[in-house]
């Protein structure tokens, strides 16, 4: 749409900037907040500047909570790779795995297959990848806090987008997400 609510303006290839190539273009621009570090701690102490230890003072919803654990918690990625990618976090703010006592350990490991049960039954994945980034080199993203990655797989999701685009196709709104897997925990 134009700015008055007109006629939509659709870009003519060759009045797109570099050069012609054939393919056009999926602008993401939202994505910027997590390249440029948007909301990434600035240390990595415990408190407010630590999202996992921020989203446990928020109402569920707002901060995607999907459950909560007596010790250990269940939260949404904010930058999935795919829907349904959930991270399995300690209350406790904590970094290494090797420094989680023996019930955090449980409840983690128990929450990341009980996630696993919920996906499977609200989206039918075909499979999972389960894992840690232990440590800035290893990949973390935010390294203070520890957090097990279960993320969703389906035959054929490993489209084209990440790799020409560098984008992820999510097909249903994160909140949206965060009510149908809360619905189907199991309570009690």
């Amino acid at each position: 749409m134009d700015g008055d609510g007109g006629d939509v303006v659709v870009e003519r290839p060759e009045d797109r900037p570099g050069v012609p190539d054939g393919f056009g273009r999926l602008w993401v621009p939202h994505r910027m907040a997590y390249i440029g570090g948007e909301g990434k701690p600035e240390d990595d102490a415990a408190g407010s500047g630590c999202p996992f230890c921020r989203v446990q003072s928020l109402p569920d919803e707002e901060g995607l909570v999907v459950a909560r654990g007596e010790v250990a918690f269940v939260v949404l990625n904010l930058y999935p790779y795919n829907s349904g990618h959930l991270l399995v976090c300690p209350d406790r703010h904590v970094a290494d795995y090797t420094d989680l006592t023996p019930e955090e350990i449980d409840e983690v490991a128990r929450l990341t297959q009980t996630a696993m049960r919920v996906v499977r039954a609200v989206s039918h994945p075909a499979g999972f990848n389960l894992g840690m980034n232990q440590g800035d080199v290893a990949g973390a993203g935010i390294a203070a806090h520890l957090h097990q990655h279960v993320v969703p797989r389906w035959a054929g999701d490993a489209n084209f987008l990440p790799i020409v685009g560098r984008s992820r196709a999510l097909p249903e709104l994160l909140a949206d997400t965060r009510d149908r897997l809360a619905a189907a925990w199991p309570r009690g």
